[in-house]
C-alpha cells in the first residue's frame, strides 16, 4: 500500500505549536499549585502534564506506527482521565501527592516524547495498512486532542486561587503569552442586546462525509440530514444580565423549574448563582482568570445544562436541539447550507472570540461580520452552547481505531451536545461537525446558550 501524503513539516509545526502552548499554559501557575485539584471532578494539575505527550505516544506512536511505548509505567499512569457523576466517584488513582511523579520527571517524559513524536512525523513511513493510520487518522487525533485539552487545562485554571497564578507579561512569569489577552470590558444595556428571529422549516445537515474532510472524531460521522420545523431562536447568547433576572426573581428556590435530578443537584452543593459568579462589596462580580470584576452584564453567562434548562423553562421556551443549531447556524433562506455561520471563509479573528484570543467572553453581538445567514450572532466562539440533545452517535458510527473509547464510552445517555466553540477553542476545531459533549451539572466549562420556541 501507498505512503500516505502527509505534509511533514506542517505536521511538526502544528505539534510543536501545540507543545509551546501548553508549556506557556502550565508556566501561568505557581509550581505550589502543581499537585492540587482546582475542580474536584478532574484529575490533578500534574495529570494533565503526563497525560498530552503520553497520549500523543499512544494514539500516533503506538497505535499508528506500531511502535514501543516510550516509558510504558508514565504512559499507562497518564492514560486516561476521569469523567465522575459526582465528587463521590472522583477518586484519584494516587492517595497521596508523592504517588505522582515530580514535574521535572514530567518534563523529561515529555522531552523524551516528542523528541519520538518529531523522529516519526520527519522519518517514519507512514502506511495506511494499520487501520489506525488510515487517512492519518492516529496523527490527527493527537494534534486535535492536545488543543482540546488546553481549553480543559484553562478553565481549571480560572479556579485556582489567584495567588497561585499570573498574568502573561507579569514580572513574575514573564513576557510570553499563551495567545490570550483580558476581555474587553462592555456597556451595553440589556434591552440593547435582546432579540429573536424566525428560521423557517429546512433541512440540517448533521455530521460529515467520512471522505470529504480531512479528519473528524468519531462521532461526526456518517453524515445525515433532519427535516427541521420552524422555530425562534434567541439572536443572541443569554448574557449575565438576563440570567440575573432569574436568580433574583429566585429561580434558585424555586423547585417548580428544576427535574428531580438537577434540584437534588442544587440541595446537596448549596448552589445559588452561577460557578463563574461570585459576591463582591457592590454587589455579584464575574470571577475573571486574573481578577474579579463587577458582573458584566452584556457577557454571556457561562452556566450547566441544568441551569440553562431551569432558565429556558422559566422564560417559557427551551434550549434548541442539535439540528435546530445546525438550522441557525448553517442554514440560509436560498435553502442551501453553508460550511461556517458567515459563509466559506476560513475562520479568522473577526468572526468570533475564539482561538485562544482572550482569556474571558466579551460582550454578545461583538462580531457581526460572523452572523449566520439569519442573522443570528456569536453561533462560534465566546462561549459554546448548550443544546437539548443527548449525546450519542449518528447511524453508521464506528469507534476510531486510533482512540477506540473517545466516544463510546460517552453515549451513556448522561451527557449532552455542546456547539460553537469558546474563547480558549482552537481554530483547528472550528468545524460544522465537531461535537463537543458534557455532564448537565457540570458548570465549569466555557459554555453558554441561547433559547428557542
Amino acid at each position: 500500500m501507498a505512503s500516505l501524503a502527509v505534509d511533514r513539516a506542517s505536521a511538526v509545526e502544528w505539534y510543536q505549536r501545540n507543545r509551546a502552548r501548553t508549556r506557556r499554559i502550565f508556566d501561568l501557575i505557581d509550581p505550589s499549585a502543581y499537585y492540587s485539584r482546582p475542580i474536584a471532578l478532574r484529575n490533578p494539575i500534574v495529570f494533565y502534564e503526563g497525560h498530552l505527550p503520553a497520549f500523543s505516544v499512544i494514539s500516533f506512536l503506538r497505535r499508528g506506527l506500531g511502535r514501543p511505548p516510550v516509558d510504558a509505567s508514565l504512559e499507562k499512569l497518564f492514560e486516561r482521565g476521569i469523567d465522575p457523576d459526582s465528587t463521590d466517584t472522583a477518586v484519584p488513582r494516587s492517595g497521596a501527592n508523592t504517588m505522582w511523579p515530580s514535574r521535572a520527571d514530567v518534563l523529561a517524559f515529555g522531552d523524551r516524547a516528542d523528541a519520538a513524536v518529531i523522529s516519526a512525523l520527519e522519518e517514519a513511513e507512514l502506511r495506511e495498512d494499520r487501520p489506525a493510520m488510515h487517512r492519518a487518522e492516529a496523527l490527527y487525533t493527537a494534534l486535535e486532542h492536545e488543543a482540546m485539552h488546553q481549553e480543559t487545562l484553562l478553565y481549571m485554571w480560572h479556579r485556582l486561587p489567584y495567588e497561585k497564578k499570573s498574568q502573561p507579561g507579569s514580572a513574575v512569569r514573564g513576557p510570553e503569552s499563551v495567545g490570550l489577552r483580558i476581555a474587553d470590558r462592555g456597556s451595553r444595556t440589556r434591552a440593547e442586546i435582546r432579540s429573536t428571529v424566525r428560521i423557517p422549516a429546512g433541512t440540517a445537515t448533521l455530521g460529515a462525509e467520512r471522505d470529504r474532510i480531512a479528519f473528524g472524531w468519531d462521532n461526526e460521522f456518517d453524515q445525515q440530514q433532519i427535516e427541521v420545523p420552524a422555530f425562534e431562536i434567541d439572536v443572541y447568547n443569554v448574557t449575565n444580565g438576563e440570567f440575573l433576572e432569574f436568580v433574583e426573581a429566585g429561580g434558585y428556590r424555586s423547585r417548580q423549574w428544576w427535574s428531580d435530578e438537577h434540584w437534588q443537584w442544587l440541595q446537596e452543593n448549596g448552589i445559588t448563582q452561577p460557578a463563574f459568579w461570585t459576591a463582591s462589596q457592590t454587589g455579584r462580580a464575574w470571577i475573571g482568570m486574573f481578577e474579579t470584576i463587577s458582573l458584566p452584564l452584556d457577557w454571556p453567562v457561562y452556566v450547566s445544562h441544568a441551569e440553562a434548562t431551569a432558565y429556558a423553562t422559566w422564560k417559557r421556551r427551551r434550549l434548541p436541539s442539535e439540528a435546530e443549531y445546525h438550522r441557525a447556524a448553517f442554514g440560509t433562506p436560498e435553502g442551501r447550507e453553508q460550511s461556517y455561520p458567515w459563509g466559506e471563509a476560513a475562520p479568522g479573528p473577526q468572526h468570533g472570540n475564539f482561538d485562544f484570543a482572550r482569556f474571558d467572553p466579551v460582550p454578545v453581538g461583538s462580531f457581526p461580520e460572523g452572523a449566520s445567514a439569519w442573522g443570528v450572532q456569536d453561533l462560534i466562539g465566546n462561549g459554546w452552547e448548550w443544546t437539548s440533545t443527548v449525546f450519542g452517535p449518528f447511524p453508521g458510527f464506528e469507534a476510531m481505531a486510533s482512540y477506540p473509547e473517545y466516544s463510546a464510552d460517552f453515549f451513556d445517555g448522561q451527557h449532552y451536545v455542546m456547539k460553537g466553540a469558546s474563547p480558549a477553542t482552537a481554530r483547528e476545531l472550528v468545524r460544522r461537525s465537531f461535537r463537543n459533549w458534557f455532564r448537565p451539572n457540570y458548570p465549569y466549562v466555557y459554555a453558554g446558550f441561547r433559547t428557542v420556541k
